[in-house]
Order: structure tokens, then C-alpha cells, then sequence
């Protein structure tokens, strides 16, 4: 068994994708990077899909992540927004199975309750035990960054195994665990 690997945990987004990246050695965590690609000033909804494809390819070819944690989209009012998300989500997960990088989703809730024990959390208070756990010097402006890391320090803690969520390891395990959702 490898006692080293990469986790990336992505927060997706059509306005901000947050990102952040941790390294496993011998079972404790190391911070390496977080970030978030801003497209607030994009207008073409699929400009922005396609730059989140791109930016997610970008960071599994830099880091060679070994799995990607990624925050679901929580159920909103706006279905509007809700299908935006849930795009973004989608293009994200799709440039992770185009590398075979295994990817497992996590609910903000259980991302929240794993950070701080707390699943009603604030982004603040997310971002500041993170900020404790991985000695991180400032935070971020924006917290969508955190929010990604988050997803990442959540997967190390849950050992990548989900009791509640899903997981996925290439095109044929989302094909599978989706069957209902396939048109023949």
C-alpha cells in the first residue's frame, strides 16, 4: 500500500471554483495549495463550464492527485441555480474520469461536520480549522478556496471510504451506479 497520496478537493461553482490540495504522508496531512478560478467575468454560461474542464485538467496534470474529493450541490429553492451547480459539478468530475483520478462526492453538511464537527458550520468557521489543522499563515478573501480544501481534508478523514455519497472510479463504475439516468 502507498503511504503517500494527493487529494484535491474541488468546491464547484458557475461564479467561483474553489480548489485545494493536501498531501497524505504516513497518514497525516500536508498542506500544499488552494485557489479558485473566478468567472465572474465570463457571461456565456458554457465558457465557464469549459474553463472549469480546463482548469480541472490543468491540476490533475500539475499535481497527479491519487482521488478528488468533491462538495455536492446542497438543494436549493433556485432550480435555476441548482442546474448551474450541478454543470459545474458535472464538468469538474468529467475531467477527473477523463484521467481515471477516482472521485467520490461529499454533501456540504458532512464536509462541515468533518471540519469542525458541526454540520450547520459557517464558511468562516470552516475556513478558520483549517486554517488551525493545516497551520495555514491567512486565509483566503474568498472562501471557496477553503471550501474545496475542505472537501479534501473531509475525504482524508473519511479514509475515501463514503458511507453517505458516491463514488466513482472511471466512466464504466458512473455508468453502472447511474443506470436510471442512461437513455438506450
Amino acid at each position: 500500500m502507498n503511504s503517500e497520496k494527493i487529494i484535491l478537493g474541488i468546491d464547484p461553482g458557475t461564479t467561483i471554483m474553489g480548489f485545494g490540495l493536501i498531501k497524505v504522508v504516513k497518514k497525516k496531512m500536508q498542506f500544499i495549495q488552494l485557489n479558485e478560478l473566478i468567472l465572474t467575468k465570463y457571461d456565456d454560461h458554457y465558457l465557464k463550464l469549459k474553463l472549469i474542464f480546463e482548469r480541472t485538467i490543468e491540476l490533475i496534470d500539475t499535481h497527479k492527485p491519487d482521488e478528488i474529493a468533491i462538495e455536492a450541490p446542497f438543494f436549493g429553492k433556485n432550480v435555476q441555480s441548482m442546474l448551474k451547480l450541478g454543470r459545474a459539478q458535472g464538468v469538474a468530475m468529467a475531467a477527473g474520469l477523463s484521467r481515471q483520478v477516482p472521485i467520490t462526492e461529499y454533501s456540504p453538511k458532512k464536509i462541515k461536520m468533518a471540519i469542525t464537527g458541526n454540520g450547520n458550520a459557517s464558511k468562516e468557521q470552516v475556513a478558520k480549522m483549517l486554517q488551525n489543522l493545516l497551520e495555514l499563515k491567512e486565509l483566503p478573501k474568498n472562501l471557496d478556496s477553503t471550501d474545496g480544501l475542505a472537501a479534501a481534508v473531509c475525504h482524508f478523514y473519511n479514509g475515501g471510504k463514503v458511507q453517505a455519497g458516491k463514488s466513482y472510479t472511471g466512466w464504466s463504475a458512473f455508468v453502472k451506479q447511474n443506470e436510471g439516468r442512461i437513455k438506450k
